[in-house]
């Protein structure tokens, strides 16, 4: 995500729809990249993204400056996803998601390297969707946006030794998972 200069967020506070526009593309992609890593779903983290852009328009002029702006939309974006996450669980799990179709569809490449993409997406969403949505986070923003623990500590509002603790946490629980699913494979 490129910095985006003070001048623009202040016109962005004061209803400037041009620089709004130019906020949006800037941010777009990594909105949608970190929701889609939280719910895992591409519904889901449209649904999440459009929320999102909707807080930063409507909040941005009580945004102070004290962090960055990219902190202030991870914040934004990590805290809407979970929100969002905890939501449709307890609404239950019922729907089909897209992933589901699309994975279900014959893929345009050979049929052994579909089945083996296929097999290792529906593996890691499934070690991830046994995460609590804490730990995912955490590891998301970590191993996928390549954050360090301080700029996750300040998204999260939790303490350095948190972010360590839950991403330890986090690690353990997909290694011990990932062996209890080759186990059951092998059996």
């Amino acid at each position: 995500m490129k910095d985006i200069t003070r001048d623009t967020l202040e016109r962005v506070a004061q209803g400037d729809i041009a620089a709004f526009e130019q906020v949006y593309k800037e941010t777009g992609s990594f909105v949608y990249n970190v929701a889609f890593g939280i719910t895992r779903n591409s519904m889901d983290a449209q649904d999440v993204s459009q929320n999102v852009f909707l807080k930063i328009y409507r909040k941005l002029k009580y945004f102070q400056f004290r962090s960055s702006f990219k902190t202030w939309v991870y914040r934004i974006t990590v805290n809407t996803a979970i929100n969002h996450y905890r939501k449709t669980i307890k609404e239950g799990k019922g729907r089909v998601g897209y992933e589901e179709i699309i994975e279900s569809l014959p893929d345009a490449c050979s049929a052994a390297e579909g089945a083996i993409q296929s097999d290792n997406e529906i593996r890691l969403n499934a070690l991830l969707a046994k995460l609590s949505v804490e730990h995912k986070a955490c590891l998301i923003l970590r191993e996928i946006e390549g954050l360090s623990y301080q700029e996750i500590a300040d998204i999260l509002k939790v303490p350095v030794n948190t972010v360590r603790s839950r991403l330890k946490r986090a690690r353990q629980a997909l290694l011990e998972n990932a062996r209890k699913g080759l186990v059951q494979d092998a059996v």
